[in-house]
């Protein structure tokens, strides 16, 4: 069968960077392509190009069997290359019909929704995508939105899907959902590239992989021919260990207790039920469950970013229930928050400004009123240097850097503080395999300094590995609490579906 796409000999350079060095891909018609590779290897660069968003420097494409120059969205879209990116590009105060129709040309200059909705439903229908026309964006959860963007391409006329990223911000049920999409879409002809760091994604949904690592292609292989460890290595080049080595946990005094916690969520209902626990020096508790059941409530309740109805929160015996952020974080707290780019990053500031902010204001970075620019420049060539932050530069805007190279500044600045409580939530959301075992890494590392860890994450894997207990949160309520080593997944399922543990240790 003739390949679909064929990407030849692409080369993409920013300036003296290189981000696409001789990339060559082959796509065959209906099946779902993996484009896997570390934060940083060039995938989202290499499809930018197709889509039109960048220009290559040099290199050619063929579409369909022809070569085709693609030199902005519009090219693409009329050649039938359609887009979804990590960041959904939807306007939340229009419907779906509006956003979906956004920008196309009207037939007879006349704006027809109706025929639009109907036609947006027969798509929905034809691909299981469950999509209501006539819905408000701001309405809809992110699976939900991610399948307007699906729609949306279809209803453009793509044959060759783009998804970059697809599942970084799912729920497990709506992964499997996105899953059973892309086998119907694949059933009906249509071809996905799978772009992509998780290696278990990759094996269930895909039929072949194209690895690329510093903007190379390592090698393309089919995933019957393949495993996990073997992709690891191509992806990083070493040995990728899953599973983290730990001492025995050995806590010590309570750190963070938590008592018959309340607080509300954004629309004004109750989120948090009663929550209580009690966090030691020296271990990690994990805050398990399916995203949206009061997770997000609950840190921003700790750490005084959301106001708390009833109950408390003590930090080493001292009631710092509702008090101000900056308070509770000058109490030896440190928050690696669930959005880098919402509430961990200053994206146009440099990499060396995001690594003091929590510290800015003290010594040895300011003298007085003016910040010490040599210590601060010192600083971050020491934080680069110690936890790989992979960058030409200190002085470079962190909205440059790759997600997994935002998220180790996030790290490094929170880690350098020695805090005695950390707060880590999806700490490797959007990270690849290299970039997880670092985060894990440090986190022990942490645990076994004497601090406290409180982990939460929707990865039952990361839960399971790195915890010495773990809760479960349903619906604003700790359903039990588990050692971690005995932990079940069965129990730890059923838990997270709502059912009660008999007995909470």
């Amino acid at each position: 069968m003739a390949p679909v796409l064929v990407m030849k000999d692409i080369v993409k350079e920013f300036g003296s960077f290189r981000a696409n060095d001789g990339v060559n891909l082959e796509v065959e018609t209906g099946e779902v392509h993996a484009l896997l590779g570390e934060n940083g290897a060039g995938k989202s660069t290499l499809m930018n190009i197709l889509y039109g968003l960048y220009q290559a420097t040099s290199g050619e494409i063929y579409f369909e069997g022809h070569p085709v120059e693609i030199t902005s969205p519009k090219d693409a879209i009329d050649l039938g290359i359609g887009m979804v990116h990590q960041h959904f590009m939807l306007i939340p105060a229009l419907t779906v019909a509006e956003n979906i129709i956004l920008g196309m040309p009207m037939p007879r200059g006349i704006l027809d929704l109706k025929d639009a909705c109907r036609k947006i439903k027969e798509l929905s229908r034809q691909y299981g995508l469950d999509v209501d026309p006539e819905a408000p964006v701001w309405q809809l959860s992110v699976g939900q939105q991610q399948r307007v963007e699906i729609v949306k391409a279809l209803y453009r006329g793509a044959r060759l899907l783009i998804l970059d990223e697809p599942t970084a911000v799912l729920t497990p049920q709506e992964v499997e959902d996105l899953f059973g999409v892309l086998q119907r879409l694949t059933e009906e002809g249509i071809t996905v590239i799978f772009i992509t760091h998780k290696l278990n994604e990759v094996m269930a949904i895909c039929r072949r992989v194209t690895v690329l690592r510093a903007g190379k292609v390592i090698g393309t292989v089919a995933t019957c021919d393949t495993d996990r460890n073997q992709l690891a290595r191509m992806m990083v080049g070493r040995e990728v260990f899953f599973q983290v080595d730990k001492q025995t946990c050995c806590p010590g005094k309570p750190v963070l207790e938590v008592k018959d916690l309340e607080a509300l969520n954004n629309k004004g209902l109750k989120a948090l039920k009663g929550i209580n626990f009690c966090l030691c020096r020296g271990e990690i508790l994990g805050i398990a469950g399916v995203d949206g059941n009061g997770q997000s409530e609950l840190v921003e309740a700790i750490t005084g970013l959301r106001r708390v109805t009833s109950g408390q929160v003590l930090l080493n015996g001292e009631d710092v229930t509702n008090f101000p952020p900056r308070r509770i974080l000058e109490r030896s707290v440190a928050h690696i928050p669930e959005d880098r780019n919402v509430r961990g990053l200053v994206g146009p500031m440099s990499i060396k400004e995001n690594l003091i902010l929590q510290e800015y204001y003290k010594a040895p970075f300011s003298r007085g009123w003016f910040l010490n620019r040599d210590v601060i420049t010192k600083h971050a060539v020491k934080m680069v240097r110690e936890f790989d932050i992979r960058t030409t530069s200190e002085e470079l805007p962190v909205k440059n850097l790759s997600g997994g190279n935002q998220q180790k500044v996030v790290l490094a600045r929170e880690v350098f503080r020695q805090p005695e409580l950390l707060i880590a939530m999806h700490p490797t959301r959007g990270l690849d395999v290299g970039a997880t075992e670092y985060v894990h890494k440090r986190l022990i590392a942490e645990r076994d300094r004497g601090a406290a860890v409180l982990l939460v994450s929707t990865e039952l894997d990361e839960i399971l590995s790195l915890s010495d207990r773990i809760a479960v949160i349903y619906e604003g309520e700790i359903m039990g609490i588990v050692p971690g080593p005995q932990a079940k997944v069965e129990e730890l399922g059923l838990m997270m579906a709502g059912s009660k543990r008999l007995k909470a240790s």
